[in-house]
């Protein structure tokens, strides 16, 4: 695995902050971008989701859990594929999805929930975001830029005020 070219860490004290972390990140991004989310149950990936989702400018009604669906497409400001890798044990049963080839076409961003489970599901430049538990509403959220376009929206995503 290669190494990450940029890092960088926030604290969020609450599930409205993390969404508004999610509002931003949707602004910025573009058709290419890949989003990898690690983090236990209940660490925040869906706050963080729905706000990616509102960001992009996808109607609210439309932002469901793919944890069924395994992949679920949102029609925004851009194409949204939202995939939830929870319930697949290896890289044959990503294939089979057809989410490869959504993220190959380039044509949308997409938002990978439970990234850790199939890592190589990652195109070589991605954001890997991790979410912690912290006590109470607290949640660490690290954000690992792996290529240049990644770095880039690191860099936007999350200013030096946050």
């Amino acid at each position: 695995m290669s190494t990450a070219t940029r890092v960088k860490s926030v604290r969020m004290s609450s599930p409205e902050e993390t969404h508004a972390l999610g509002v931003r990140l949707g602004g910025l991004l573009r058709p290419g971008d890949f989003v990898g989310l690690i983090g236990d149950l209940g660490a925040g990936k869906t706050h963080l989701v729905r706000g990616v989702a509102e960001g992009a400018e996808v109607p609210r009604s439309e932002v469901a859990s793919p944890t069924f669906a395994i992949v679920y497409p949102y029609s925004g400001r851009i194409p949204l594929y939202h995939a939830d890798l929870y319930r697949l044990t290896s890289y044959d049963d990503l294939y089979s999805t057809g989410f490869l080839d959504m993220v190959e076409t380039g044509d949308g961003a997409s938002l990978v929930e439970w990234l850790d489970r199939i890592p190589a599901a990652a195109p070589r430049e991605h954001l890997r975001v991790t979410l912690k538990h912290g006590s109470g509403d607290v949640r660490e959220l690290t954000a690992e830029a792996f290529g240049e376009r990644p770095a880039e929206l690191l860099e936007a995503w999350l200013l030096p005020k946050c």
